[in-house]
């Protein structure tokens, strides 16, 4: 059993694989929407089936569904539903912080460990939420942060966006999310949106100077409370980690899935006579495995 350095007695109490873990979903909170669970290996195969629902195939000229009033002693219809097949890999969030002297160990308050796993963790958990997140609105591996929904539903916020006080509707795009997904045989109750802070505070807006206005109560009762948590059966989430100018409505759950391969996990690495580092890493991959359980509204933000 290799000696303490000095000062290193200090922080023998503090448990930094624990700290780690602790700190992990401090802020960035993505993930406990995801359908979250293990798996043993770096590549996953696994299989896209096609959303909505399934119908008689049409023809040239024949685009009528055949599966409602069938001719009594006729055989049904074939029906047919396809699935993608999918490769996913693993990634590693991985960091460690600068070292922490001897000296620094000795004369400073231990906090400073604390504080420096905080950190490190924070910084390992924010890049694993923004890789959630790019899957989430399809982003481009070169640009993660800039939204390019093509297999989620998907539009355009109403007319000029939600900071236009004459033509913006955040209510009605709300409904036409939950509208969109409801299309695809998906239950949007309790499907949570996701926005930025610059959203939340349009959104805010709208519903007590607008719609306020004409329901004083309503207005009243916001401000009451200082905030909003949910509207129209759905909770709100803001995160600085969502860009905004989008606006997200997912079922949780169902439109993600979030494959742990090693758990958030903290060390201290030693350097006998010089000080301390601290190391964090985590590996796994999110999917997108229901994209029709999802809307991305753009456009939500204009000038």
């Amino acid at each position: 059993m290799t000696a303490d350095t000095v000062g290193e007695a200090d922080i023998r109490g503090i448990d930094i694989d624990k700290l780690a873990k602790g700190f992990a979903d401090d802020e960035n909170i993505f993930g406990q929407y995801c359908n979250n669970s293990t798996t043993s290996a770096r590549e996953l195969r696994w299989y896209q089936k096609t959303s909505g629902f399934i119908d008689t195939a049409t023809t040239d000229g024949i685009t009528k569904s055949f599966i409602s009033n069938t001719s009594e002693g006729t055989l049904p219809f074939v029906v047919k539903q396809t699935w993608t097949r999918q490769t996913s890999y693993v990634r590693k969030f991985f960091a460690e912080s600068e070292m922490i002297t001897i000296e620094d160990i000795k004369d400073s308050d231990p906090d400073i460990v604390a504080t420096l796993v905080r950190d490190v963790m924070r910084a390992v958990d924010r890049k694993k939420d923004l890789h959630i997140y790019s899957v989430l609105v399809e982003a481009a591996e070169a640009t993660p942060t800039v939204p390019n929904p093509t297999n989620t539903n998907f539009g355009g916020a109403t007319a000029d966006g939600w900071n236009d006080d004459s033509t913006g509707d955040p209510i009605g795009d709300i409904m036409e999310m939950d509208r969109a997904i409801r299309a695809q045989g998906y239950n949007p109750k309790g499907a949570v949106l996701l926005m930025n802070e610059a959203e939340a505070k349009w959104l805010m807006r709208y519903l007590i100077h607008i719609k306020g206005s004409s329901i004083p109560q309503f207005s009243s009762g916001l401000m009451d409370k200082n905030m909003i948590t949910e509207i129209l059966g759905h909770p709100i989430v803001v995160s600085h980690n969502y860009t905004t100018d989008s606006v997200a409505m997912i079922i949780p759950g169902v439109t993600l899935t979030y494959k742990t391969f090693m758990a958030p996990t903290g060390v201290k690495i030693e350097e006998q006579g010089i000080g301390v580092k601290i190391r964090c890493w985590e590996e796994g991959v999110c999917i997108m495995t229901d994209p029709k359980s999802a809307y991305i509204l753009t456009d939500t933000i204009v000038g």
